[in-house]
């Protein structure tokens, strides 16, 4: 397993995370997902015996159920553990892989442009699902109960049927062009060829039947016999190019997290293939050089763009899948290295993106699910996953029930040239046979001396700035409630603009960053479905919340 570290002693860290829970007497467990039912099915499985692992099992499974436009069978996700028994903490890298037939030249068109249907609808759009074998992985070696319990829930869903929230309807029309291409994908999703309307029951029978052999034979049931045939043979007759060596041949890995300290704060998140925990240490470490709580708002959000803005044009320049790509990772986690980037930082003018070095030559999918679990005996999950855009692919292969990821589209599919999500690269996130695209996903712990949260979001690019957003929420005092209904804002370095929700500024704070030179872009839709979980160390008191955004989100404690 790769080690990466950030900045704080090794012996510090686990003392810190091992007392984490131990003054507290907390007797309830909290949950926050997206979606009500899938809270429900992880305090199911807690009330029949099992820790937050059976119950990231079951939220993750259920949400493939019942969110399927988000996250599902058919896509891949990152998961951070950590275990209260003997301070264990590990990311769970269920991310999807390239298929060994993997050609560039499938995703230009005849000008050398990037062909985006080809990148995000249909068969060649589809990478290799990590999804089941990482809740396989998570249930096997952290879980105390079987898979046929953890699962049980969402194959009962999945039969049995839910009515779907006003998101679900609303998206699924959306994508009601790519989804009526495929006929699978229609009769699965379609009433006589229409968007369903509310009060529509969806039922997933082939689901059920494919979460139940993954009960039955693990893995197996999955990336061997049966399902891995009907799924090679449903892509390659649609188009792509998928083999059976491709699923037989997937294998989750378990990488170390990235961690850093902030100001007597303990934070755990993401390591590559995401860019989530490189680029939050790296705008955690650049911002620690100011006192942020003396400054004005203006102020403050303005340095805060600056460190995103350096952290993403990072991203683009070196981030990829680690087992494929060398990165100069303990340089993007120095102290040293933001010291230099704080001092090319004005204090009252924005610096123009292109102005910085550019990234050399040679985004992620807004429909992701995040959910956080905290149990009574202190073990913690942040669990991040996708499909990437709105219902992935698009494409359903006949039997198997589920919607297909397009994370192909997180790939540098052509080099320099931005993805759905405006995001560049380079060849350092090229798609080879087997490798994983990078990523913006970022689960994360934030441990302190009085209190613990797990915090998490989909948002696509935005994920990354979403969750520093939110952790300084939490350090500075915020319940989960109000940190999950904060309006947000987002740089991304490319483009060269703050991106904000509808009031996230005044008028006033508007006009005061425009004259220090940044370009603001106010957005209709709201952004994220964050999920928070915390604990006070000292009470044991468990608080849980659910972004205020989504219809059905939940959290609870109990």
């Amino acid at each position: 397993m790769k080690r990466i570290r950030g900045v704080v002693a090794a012996t510090a860290i686990l003392i810190l995370i091992g007392s984490a829970h131990a003054a507290g007497k907390a007797t309830q467990a909290g949950i926050a997902s997206a979606h009500v039912l899938a809270t429900q099915a992880g305090f199911e499985v807690i009330g029949k015996g099992g820790n937050a692992f059976d119950a990231a099992v079951a939220v993750a499974s259920t949400l493939s159920v019942v969110e399927p436009q988000s996250s599902g069978l058919g896509g891949g996700g990152l998961f951070l553990l950590h275990r209260a028994s003997d301070g264990k903490q590990v990311m769970v890298d269920a991310r999807e892989t390239a298929p060994a037939a993997v050609d560039r030249k499938d995703y230009v068109d005849a000008q050398g442009n990037a062909d985006r249907d080809h990148s995000i609808n249909g068969p060649l759009s589809a990478a290799i699902p990590g999804e089941v074998a990482g809740l396989v992985w998570i249930a096997q070696h952290y879980g105390k109960l079987p898979l046929k319990t953890s699962l049980a829930p969402a194959i009962r869903i999945a039969r049995e049927g839910f009515k779907p929230d006003a998101r679900f309807l609303k998206e699924l029309a959306m994508r009601k062009e790519v989804i009526e291409r495929y006929p699978g994908s229609a009769a699965l999703y379609l009433v006589n060829g229409r968007a369903p309307k509310a009060g529509w029951t969806f039922r997933s029978p082939d689901l059920a039947r494919v979460l139940e052999r993954v009960a039955a034979e693990g893995k197996d049931g999955f990336y061997r016999g049966e399902v891995a045939r009907t799924l090679v043979d449903g892509v390659r007759k649609a188009g792509g190019n998928w083999s059976l060596d491709d699923l037989s041949g997937y294998t989750v890995k378990e990488r170390e997290p990235i961690t850093f300290d902030y100001r007597g704060w303990h934070i755990v998140s993401a390591a590559p293939p995401s860019s989530g925990g490189i680029a939050l240490a790296e705008m955690f470490n650049i911002l620690g050089g100011y006192d942020l709580a003396r400054l004005d708002r203006v102020h403050r959000v303005h340095l805060m763009v600056e460190a995103m803005r350096r952290a993403f044009r990072d991203r683009a320049e070196y981030l990829g899948d680690p087992d494929f790509v060398q990165m100069p990772i303990t340089r993007l986690l120095s102290i040293d290295y933001a010291a230099g980037l704080r001092a090319s930082i004005h204090p009252d003018k924005a610096t123009p993106s292109d102005l910085l070095p550019p990234f050399l030559v040679d985004e992620q999918g807004s429909h992701t699910s995040h959910f956080s679990i905290i149990d009574a005996e202190g073990n913690l999950v942040a669990g991040t996953q996708t499909v990437n855009l709105i219902f992935g692919s698009g494409l359903v292969v006949p039997g198997t029930g589920f919607v297909l990821n397009d994370e192909m589209d997180d790939f540098a599919l052509v080099p320099g040239k931005p993805n759905a999500f405006g995001l560049p690269g380079n060849e350092h996130n090229a798609p080879r046979p087997g490798s994983r695209p990078l990523s913006s996903m970022s689960p994360s712990f934030v441990i302190g001396a009085d209190r613990i949260g797990v915090i998490g979001t989909p948002g696509g690019s935005r994920i990354i700035t979403m969750v520093l957003e939110g952790i300084f929420g939490f350090i500075e005092g915020q319940s989960p409630a109000q940190i999950v209904a904060n309006p947000r804002f987002h740089h991304q370095y490319l483009p060269d603009v703050i991106s904000a929700e509808k009031g996230a500024f005044t008028r006033e704070e508007v006009k005061e960053l425009e004259a220090m030179g940044h370009k603001l872009s106010e957005s209709e839709r709201p952004w994220g479905f964050m999920n928070v979980v915390s604990r006070d160390r000292k009470t044991g008191v468990t608080q849980a919340a659910s972004d205020p955004r989504g219809d059905s989100g939940s959290g609870i404690v109990k």
